[in-house]
Formats: structure tokens, sequence, C-alpha cells
């Protein structure tokens, strides 16, 4: 055996990224919907390459994670899926203001995460941090919240377009984008696409990694972490230093669109964790015929506040 060969250790068969798309449409299917979400899909990838040393560049936060309403209901680390947490316009917050920010109005993973430590999502502290060290000339001081829409028209009709407008007056030469569910990568997905098409260069930390690459986009750091971890493991900073590293290294190295990197790191030894998200194999009828009633409840209230269509699309 050459020493190569010797020093190679065997993963075990379910350590691979998690097929999102599919799983997600065979719960559509389960919760009796007939036509399950389609994904946007581009054939086409905008590019626009760094015009400056990213050491002299101003760089600006996107998340899809939101303020917290005091009316809204449990909205902390742990909370179960709070629909009227959600926030359905694009928004300001300011990165040196210690922004409590939470995501409980998405489905990231509950079963693996607990959202106790926001730095997993928000990695405001990490790009204080090599703002001081000089790997970025400058950190925006607003950062941008992108909402999650399952509706594609209104995200790129409007949302899309009032992001730009926002980091073009904020003078940003390059933006992060953390998503957090399955539909925040599809939303910071297409705000990338429509920000790197007006000349801004892009990069998405990203954990659901077929949806990403199935929408297209110029640059994908990819952590295959639970969801609701993309700017790296919970309690554990250099994790998240190394994953906002490789998410910056990525914005200067890429030389074409759809450029994905992978993190070397894994989120535990037990990969486990891959088997539960929206896995109906794992779910009794009463569960699945509780989550069709409740998406109902959800999708009803979204559509009275953005006249959403019935289009396929939302």
């Amino acid at each position: 055996m050459s020493d190569i060969n010797a020093k190679t250790r065997l993963l075990p068969v379910d350590d691979e990224p998690i097929a999102y798309r599919r799983r997600i449409r065979e719960y559509y299917l389960a919760l009796g919907y007939e036509h399950p979400y389609q994904w946007a899909h581009y054939g086409d990838v905008p590019f626009a390459s760094l015009t400056k040393p990213l050491s002299e560049c101003r760089v600006a936060l996107v998340t899809t994670a939101a303020l917290i309403k005091p009316d809204a209901g449990d909205q902390g680390p742990g909370a179960p899926y709070n629909g009227a947490a959600k926030f359905y316009s694009v928004y300001e917050f300011d990165v040196h203001d210690s922004p409590d920010l939470r995501i409980s109005h998405i489905a990231y993973d509950r079963d693996h995460t607990h959202a106790k430590d926001s730095n997993t999502y928000l990695p405001v502290a990490q790009l204080k941090s090599v703002e001081r060290e000089g790997i970025i000339g400058e950190l925006s001081g607003a950062g941008f919240g992108l909402p999650t829409n399952r509706s594609q028209r209104i995200t790129i009709e409007s949302d899309c377009p009032k992001l730009l407008q926002r980091l073009e007056r904020d003078g940003v030469d390059a933006a992060v984008f953390v998503p957090n569910c399955p539909v925040c990568h599809q939303s910071v997905s297409l705000a990338a696409r429509h920000v790197e098409a007006a000349g801004i260069a892009t990069v998405i930390m990203a954990c659901a990694k077929d949806i990403v690459e199935y929408v297209g986009v110029p640059r994908m750091l990819f952590s295959d972490f639970p969801l609701g971890n993309a700017a790296g493991k919970p309690d554990d900073e250099s994790s998240q230093r190394e994953t906002l590293h490789m998410a910056l290294a990525l914005l200067e190295s890429a030389v074409a669109p759809r450029t994905t990197v992978q993190s070397p790191q894994q989120f535990n030894s037990d990969h486990s964790w891959k088997l539960s998200y929206s896995n109906v194999a794992q779910l009794s009828d009463e569960e699945i015929a509780l989550r069709r009633a409740e998406f109902d409840r959800q999708k009803s209230a979204a559509r009275g506040v953005l006249k959403v269509g019935e289009g396929p699309e939302d």
C-alpha cells in the first residue's frame, strides 16, 4: 500500500451533503401538495472580479436573520418556528452596535442547532476582526437583512433591487451573504446574482450546496454543517474564524462563476444529523398532518402581507 493510501481515511457512506431539493420535494408530496416547489435555476451566471485588493475593499454583510419583534412571541435560541417574527422588506442594522438578530422565523435545523451562539449565522465579530487585521479594507457600518420569500418573483423584482440600491449607496466593493434555511439559500443566491451583475463581487457562505449550485451563483463557500451554521460551528471561535477566512479568500481567488470551495471542517464525527431534516421517512402520519396545517397557515399569512399570487413560484 502506498503512503498516500495508508494515510487516507475512508469516510462513512452517509458522509455526503444533504440533497435538500430532493428531500424537500418528497416532503411537499407527503404533505399532500401536487406540485412541489420549483426552485430557481439559471444557465448563465454573472461574475464580477474585485477591482482592488481585498485589503482595500469595503465589505458588507447580508443576512437572512431578523430584528427582534417585541410582540411576536418567542424568538430566543431553540424557539419553535415562529412565522410571526418574519420580515418582508430589506432592512439595515448597525454592525458596530452589537446587533441582536435571531433566526426563529426560518426553518433552520432545530434538531441539531441551538442558535445560542449567533456567530454561527451572523459573523459580525469575525468581520470586525478581519477589519482590524487589515485583511479587508473596511467593514460597512451597515449590515443588511434580506427577506426569505418563497416567491422568486418578489425576491427578484423587489428585494434584490432594494438591496443593490443600499449597497451602492454605501459604496460597497464586496458582499458576504449568510443564509440559514433552504429558501434563504435561494433568496441570497438570487440576490448575489443581481448584485454581481451590477459589478459588486459576492460570496455566499452556505450549508445547502445543492440549492445554491442549482440556482447558479458566482462564488460559494460550502460548509457541510446543519442549517443555521453557515458561519462556523457553535462555540468554536477557530471554526468561525477559519470559515470567514476561506470565504474572503474565495472572493479574491475565484476567476470564473460557479466556483465552489468546500470547507474541510466536519460538524462532528457522527453524521446521523443528516438523516432528520425534512425527512418524511421519520415522520408519523399525525406529524405530517400537523405540519401541513401549519405550513398552510404560515403561507396564508405571507400572502396577506405580500399580496402574493398563486403561481408555482409563490
